[in-house]
């Protein structure tokens, strides 16, 4: 049976060393065997759960979630590649969907043809996405989030569609003021953009429909930071954005906190 060593299997994953060693230490990923020359050796097993683990990673699973998974009796991976497949292609349709609005956004930005409003938020967040999101925050906060979660989708659904699209294309005011500002080489702990954060906030409470502490404020830039798709989508509005905004955003709240 072919083995490959731990260097051979980094390089054929696309991974660190150091990665593998990590989720060997953790149980997530063992060798199959350790050599005389204590040498790590992988088969094809072990090159069959690195894939689901980088998989799952690409959802933005945690390691120790993935690891239960795996783990679990009852997995089936051919299931779950299954599974994975039509949540990527559905993901992959959604960024086309996303290049489009792009697109038609930079065309009526050159006054090359004017943009209907309805599409400037298309391949955005859906209601399904939301809802991946709602699990995604309950999984790694805990519990104690359901009640605030529950809240602030209940407040979100009882927006009208034309109070919806005035509130993002508000956000998008906002947001494209950030980008500039940032684009400018304004660094994010500048005290100069505290209006600018101040009108991000608001904006927030608005659409949670309850008050947004300075903490609540700091915990959802650490979801910005962490979560794939926000660090997508902020990407997509400038390089270096989905960094700096969180950055800001605590800075900020730093500040308030401090005064």
């Amino acid at each position: 049976m072919k083995e490959w060593m731990v260097n051979d299997l980094a390089k054929l994953a696309g991974v660190s060393v150091r990665t593998l060693h990590h989720y060997d230490a953790i149980g997530l990923l063992s060798p199959v065997r350790v050599g005389e020359n204590r040498y790590r050796y992988y088969g094809e097993a072990e090159l069959l759960r690195l894939q689901q683990i980088l998989l799952y990673r690409e959802l933005g699973m945690p390691l120790e979630t993935i690891g239960s998974i795996l783990d679990d009796p009852r997995f089936d991976s051919l299931a779950a590649l299954n599974e994975q497949r039509s949540h990527l292609a559905a993901e992959a349709k959604r960024y086309r969907q996303l290049i489009r609005t792009i697109d038609r956004t930079i065309a009526h930005l050159k006054g090359e043809r004017a943009m209907q409003y309805e599409n400037l938020y298309k391949g955005f967040v859906t209601p399904e996405k939301q809802a991946e999101y709602e699990a995604w925050l309950k999984d790694r906060l805990g519990d104690s989030t359901h009640e605030k979660v529950t809240a602030s989708d209940s407040a979100a659904k009882a927006i009208s569609d034309q109070d919806m699209k005035e509130r993002m294309s508000a956000l998008a005011g906002i947001e494209a003021v950030l980008v500039k500002t940032m684009e400018d080489g304004t660094v994010p702990e500048a005290r100069a953009l505290d209006p600018l954060i101040q009108r991000h906030h608001a904006w927030v409470a608005q659409m949670w429909g309850r008050d947004c502490s300075h903490d609540a404020y700091a915990g959802l830039a650490d979801i910005y930071e962490s979560h794939d798709d926000f660090k997508q989508r902020y990407e997509t509005l400038s390089p270096g954005f989905s960094k700096w905004l969180p950055i800001a955003m605590r800075s900020w709240t730093r500040r308030v906190k401090e005064s």
